[in-house]
């Protein structure tokens, strides 16, 4: 038995897990979408380490003692998809065929989208994030078996909005949490 005074109160890691998804996605989207050509990899594979893989695995870490399975799964799972694609481009991306990295592709697609029926109860938020990363990982699955540029670079605009509306989660827990108010809803 704990009283209130002792108990523990734990952080909560999803504003820094939304943050570290969403400003990676968003660098790799631009490239994706045609902004900007293989030059700026570079960049997106230092984000993909430090902030999009590392940051977002520590928040899924932070989760567990939270007892939050979803936001652990969820920051984990991605955080491991953004070490795997650096690692990827920088070891790998000239010695596997594109049907095989569209497989890659729409596995994660497929496990994003049961990432998404999960969130079906929970803000609206964050179900857009999840709806538009599914659609996002089918799309570039989709160019990568059919080598139309055109479902790689609609792939790079749907990141970019998933992008967006991660940033957006973040900024409304953190903004919310330290204005003890509702500032950006969240559905």
């Amino acid at each position: 038995m704990s009283d209130a005074s002792t108990q523990t109160k734990f952080s909560n890691p999803a504003p820094l897990g939304l943050a570290g998804f969403a400003l990676t996605t968003w660098l790799l989207s631009m490239i994706n979408a045609g902004w900007f050509d293989g030059d700026a990899m570079g960049m997106v594979l230092a984000c993909a380490l430090a902030y999009g893989g590392t940051a977002q695995a520590i928040a899924g870490v932070m989760e567990l003692p939270r007892g939050n399975t979803f936001g652990a799964t969820a920051f984990l799972s991605y955080g491991a998809f953004w070490w795997s694609f650096a690692l990827f481009v920088l070891f790998l991306h000239d010695k596997v065929p594109p049907a095989f990295v569209g497989w890659y592709l729409f596995l994660w697609g497929v496990f994003t989208f049961y990432m998404w029926l999960g969130t079906l109860r929970a803000p609206r938020a964050l179900q857009m994030i999840f709806l538009a990363l599914w659609i996002t990982f089918f799309l570039l699955a989709a160019g990568e078996w059919t080598g139309m540029a055109r479902l790689h670079q609609a792939g790079g605009y749907t990141g970019l909005l998933t992008a967006v509306l991660a940033f957006y989660l973040s900024a409304a827990e953190i903004i919310n949490d330290s204005q003890q108010r509702t500032v950006l809803p969240i559905g």
